[in-house]
């Protein structure tokens, strides 16, 4: 019977002979999660044994990682902004990045009504709803995301309003204090420089944001001011090279403030507006 270091050792050479990228760190997740551990406890305990039907249980997850499959498809869920937000390929996975968005958001909102739209998952509107207890729309076009984002508010104990519709069309002469926005922004011809992990698993849909990349923020600029409260704030997710752009999209607007915020690794990733 083969030990922890053992089946790691082997998992770790499977998926490398196949090109996957960080191969030890995958085989530790994978094997982690089949055992019900923590990932560093595995080298807590490098001579348990592993049972055949662990084994039998490892082989599964091991062929789908080998294939590209995302990590975070295979075993159902990742942890964000202390959520537990369950993915599958209806949604995107959410990034680390977006949590910076998450913060930003708990630090300076105003008012109670938030909108998280292009909510996909529903990982940020459940997050906010879960920190702030305000009321929260999640809004989608896509009704098997939101179906997911469904679920997520059940798993995550909060009570969420879920709207199904084409941007802010299902939200006709409703107005909001806080609206939220993480949409597609990748131009459509850098939609095929993308990893296959990425191409081939997660919603297109949801990834393509247009010629420029800047469709949604065009139509964002054109449309939320009359859905918008007085002081009311606007946080949006872009892409790094996107900042001087989608700033000269939403001058001349109802603005008081507009600015831009960078993430972890300094590029400009989060714009912020404030209304009138």
């Amino acid at each position: 019977m083969k030990n922890i270091s053992e089946v790691l050792q082997l998992s770790t050479k499977f998926l490398q002979d196949r090109g996957i990228e960080k191969p030890k760190r995958l085989a530790e997740e994978l094997l982690a999660w089949v055992l019900g551990m923590k990932r560093m406890d595995l080298y807590l305990q490098f001579d348990r044994p592993v049972e055949e039907k662990e084994l039998a249980a490892l082989r599964e997850p091991l062929k789908r990682a080998s294939k590209g499959e995302p990590v975070e498809y295979i075993l159902g869920e990742i942890e964000f902004a202390n959520c537990k937000i369950s993915v599958d390929k209806r949604v995107l996975i959410p990034r680390p990045e977006t949590e910076i968005l998450v913060e930003m958001i708990k630090k300076s909102a105003k008012g109670s009504v938030i909108w998280d739209i292009c909510t996909g998952s529903g990982c940020i509107g459940i997050a906010l709803k879960k920190a702030l207890g305000s009321q929260v729309v999640l809004v989608d076009i896509c009704p098997n995301a939101l179906e997911v984002a469904r679920k997520n508010a059940i798993q995550n104990g909060v009570d969420v309003e879920i709207v199904q519709g084409d941007f802010l069309e299902p939200l006709k002469g409703r107005k909001a204090d806080i609206v939220v926005c993480n949409p597609p922004y990748i131009t459509t011809k850098e939609l095929l420089s993308l990893s296959p992990s990425v191409l081939d698993y997660e919603p297109i849909k949801a990834l393509d944001g247009g010629e420029r990349g800047t469709l949604f923020y065009e139509r964002l600029a054109a449309l939320l001011p009359s859905h918008l409260n007085p002081g009311a704030q606007v946080y949006l997710e872009i892409g790094s090279d996107q900042g001087a752009l989608v700033k000269e999209i939403f001058k001349g607007g109802p603005w008081t403030k507009m600015s831009l915020e960078k993430d972890w690794a300094r590029h400009d990733r989060f714009f912020f507006l404030e209304m009138q």
